[in-house]
Formats: C-alpha cells, structure tokens, sequence
C-alpha cells in the first residue's frame, strides 16, 4: 500500500509540474498573441494611411482608395458669377507699341464700291513676338606695356563693373533661375541657354553661375531672415530633403509671412532649427503639432486645422468609439469653417463668430476627453496631445490676420518639394546654401510682385561696381532699414 502512495504521489508531482509548465507556455504564447496583435492593428494602421487621415501628398495614396463622394452642387452656373471682376490681356500701350500697321478695307462688302477715309477709332489688335535672341559677345584685350625707363611690364586690368567670368550677370541670373525656380538640371539648364540665347555653356560654367549668384544674394536673404523673425504673424513648415552624393536626409525648412518667405535647410528637424529660423517667440505662430514648435506660448500659437481634420478622419478610419468621435468631431469642423469663410468673405462680422464658437468650443473639448478614454490606443494618445494644445486651436477666433490653417507655408513649399523630386536634392553643402537662398528670392519676389530676373541680374551688377544689392524686403521696410 505504501508503494501505491508513493507512485501516486510520484504521479501528483509529475502532473504538478506538466500543469506549471503548460501555464508558463500558455502564458507566453498570450503575450506573443498581444504582441502579434498590436503588430498587425499597426500594420493595418500603416496601410490605411492615405492623404485624407495623415499629411502624405496625394500623389502617395494607392489606386485602390475610393474617390471621395462628389460635392453636392451650388446650382451656380460654371465659369465667373454675377459681380465677379474679370481677367483679360489688357493691350500695351500705344507708348510701347514698336510698330503700327493700319489695315484698311478696300471697297464696301455689300456694293463693292471702293472706301476712303479714316476711323476714328478702329479696333486694336495686338501681336507680341519675340525677336531672335543672339549674345552681344563684348571683347576686353589687356595690353601688357613696357616702360621705357625702368623695363617693367604692366598689364591693363578690368575696367570697373566687368565680370572677371565668361558670362555677364544676365547670363548668370538666367541660368540660375534656371536650375533653381525653374527647376531643370544642370544639363538641360545648359541646353536651354544653346537653344533659347545660342550660347553654349559647359556643366562647370552652369555650376559657376550658381556660385556667383549665392554668393550676391547671401546678404539680402539675412536681412529676409531677420526680417521674418520680427513679424506679428508668420507660418512655418518643413519637409525632408536630400544632400550629397549619397543622399543624406536632411531638411528643408520655410517660414511664410504676409510679403517676405524664407527658406533653411539643415541637418535637424528639432528646437534648434525652429528657433534658429523663427527668432525668439514673438507674434502669432501657424503650425502643425511638429514637436519642434512646442517652446511657442500657446497663448500666440495656432495650430493647423486643415491637419487637425486630417487626424479627425483617422479617428473615423480607426472605427468603434473612435470613429463616432472623430465623425462628431468632424461635424464640428465643418460648421467652424462656414463660419470662418463667411468671416473671410465679409457677410459674418468677427464678434459673431466669438459669440458662436464659445459653444462649439466646448463641444469640441468635450469630444476630445471622450475620445482620450476610447479604448483605441493611438486615438486616446492623439486627444490627450491635443487637449494639452487645445488653447492654440483657437486662437484665429480671438485674433484677425490669423488663419485657421499653414496651407500658405506649404504651398510655398511645395516648390522645394517639387525641386527635390526631380533633381534629387543638392550635392553638397554648397548647394543647400544656393537652394535655400534662390527659395527665398523667388518667393518673396513672387508675392511683392516684382521681377526676379531683373533683380538677380542688378543684384549681381552692384556687387561688380562694389555696392550693396537691393533688398528684398517690401519698400517702407527697406526704407526703415
């Protein structure tokens, strides 16, 4: 009998130790089941990304997003409504005008009878055309002279405001614009100057005319710089871009305000970069919720709605909790942008708009605590980030010149992201330099309306005759400085 017990007992122990090593497995092969879990939700996540839920480009969503649903119509015919100013190419003046051909008829179209006389005032039709272009090719020949009584030869120099190159300063503000506003290559730079102008260049002479330029226009785009930093109200963004041979990623910064744009492109996305560009935190600051602009007071930040909407649509894509939130939320959205655009529009006077958004406010808050406790992980991490920020949502309500969304900043970005797309970036640090200096002169030239071959190309003749370039910033702030 006590030889059974003992079995038994032998048995208990080894059914004991089964049972606790099939728990620790089963337990282990839970956790891997959470951690395979969570790993495929995040992968699900990754692939229903697309331009209506993050800030990816739509040229990045997959053929197999569905289209959104078609805009219910305004019943508006298309084409210019009623009270709409009109656009059409206005004639030169006659002042302008390099020749005049009168056209006469030469007998009556009824009776054939023939027509003498003039008209007062006939119908003007004008043709523009551009003549062949050809270089006016201007050639210095330095004299080297012996003096007759010490046997010294001296060699004439440059005459004043000559360029010591091959290429005058039109020619090195075109090709610049040309590799840089314009977006082509070096090559196809250089074949546009032999087929446009006739005038043949090498990749090296190309890669020059850069140089020149960036150096002339270094001093114009700091005081551009200087002169962001002090506006009331500015927007800043910053995309990923490309630099050196091996394609280091890097990153190309803009700061937007009302006349002048700037562009940095530097190794960091991080405070360092944004403050370096921004200046100390002064005036209203439009941006999205990039860590990088947290050291902005909340009281003059103003987050972006146009990605607030964005993340809005991912609590619906996540569904569940989630979904009914951001659905809710973006029904709040909505109704605080018809009100913005009748604001903008003139038929909603600003204090009607505080008045409405003190409810609306509170609503949205509301959805925003709910959606932080609605068991969707990165929708409860993305409503407590935003409860933190809620102050800097409206702040364009409280304030007028401040919009509600930074779609000026990245529309001027755009340019640079469209560069780096089709030439790759820049090879050095050189060419950063030059990127961000011509980003800068091309769109601030853009908004203040003025030239930008004319103002490269007299740049470029100042700094030959040993003078200042002209300044890039808007008249009276030129004239202050």
């Amino acid at each position: 009998m006590f030889k059974r017990l003992r079995e038994l007992e032998k048995q208990v122990r080894a059914l004991t130790e089964e049972v606790t090593r099939l728990r620790l497995e089963n337990l282990a092969l839970r956790e891997e089941n959470l951690r395979l879990k969570a790993r495929v939700a995040e992968l699900e996540a990754r692939l229903g990304q697309n331009s209506r839920n993050t800030s990816k480009p739509p040229s990045s969503d997959p053929p197999s997003l569905p289209l959104p649903p078609p805009k219910t119509g305004s019943g508006r015919k298309p084409g210019g409504q009623p009270g709409h100013q009109g656009h059409q190419r206005e004639l030169v003046p006659e002042t302008d005008v390099d020749k005049i051909i009168p056209v006469k008829p030469a007998q009556c179209r009824d009776c054939g009878a023939a027509l003498r006389g003039e008209d007062p005032t006939p119908r003007r039709h004008q043709v523009a055309e551009l003549p062949q272009i050809k270089p006016r090719i201007t050639e210095y020949r330095l004299h080297a002279l012996c003096c007759g009584r010490c046997n010294a030869v001296t060699t004439a120099g440059l005459p004043p405001g000559v360029p010591p190159g091959a290429f005058g300063p039109r020619v090195v503000a075109m090709v610049s614009l040309l590799t840089s506003f314009y977006r082509l290559g070096r090559r196809s730079a250089a074949e546009a100057m032999r087929d446009l102008f006739g005038l043949r260049m090498s990749l090296g002479s190309v890669t020059a005319c850069e140089r020149i330029a960036s150096a002339v226009l270094a001093e114009p785009v700091a005081q551009a710089q200087a002169y962001v930093k002090e506006q009331d109200v500015k927007q800043a963004d910053e995309t990923s871009w490309y630099e050196g041979s091996a394609r280091k990623t890097v990153w190309l910064w803009v700061a937007f305000t009302e006349q002048v744009t700037v562009f940095l492109i530097r190794a960091s996305r991080g405070t360092d970069v944004a403050k370096d560009l921004l200046g100390q935190a002064w005036g209203v600051l439009v941006t999205d919720r990039w860590c990088a602009y947290t050291w902005w007071p909340l009281k003059w930040r103003q987050l972006c709605w146009a990605h607030l909407k964005r993340h809005f649509q991912a609590f619906v894509d996540a569904g569940g909790n989630a979904g009914r939130i951001g659905g809710a939320l973006l029904v709040e959205e909505k109704l605080l942008f018809e009100w913005w655009h009748r604001v903008r529009d003139g038929t909603l006077a600003r204090s009607t708009l505080r008045a409405y958004t003190v409810a609306l406010r509170r609503r949205v808050k509301a959805l925003l605590r709910r959606g932080s406790v609605c068991g969707h992980s990165k929708t409860e991490a993305t409503c407590r980030e935003l409860l933190k920020l809620e102050p800097a949502m409206w702040t364009f309500v409280r304030l007028a010149g401040v919009s509600p969304t930074n779609n000026a900043s990245e529309r001027a970005i755009r340019r640079g992201v469209i560069w780096r797309k089709l030439c790759f970036g820049t090879h050095s640090e050189a060419g950063s330099r030059f990127a961000e200096r011509m980003l800068t002169v091309t769109a601030t030239l853009r908004q203040q309306g003025r030239g930008v071959v004319d103002y490269v190309t007299s740049s470029i003749e100042a700094s030959l005759r040993g003078e200042p370039p002209q300044s890039l910033l808007p008249m009276t702030a030129a004239k202050v400085a």
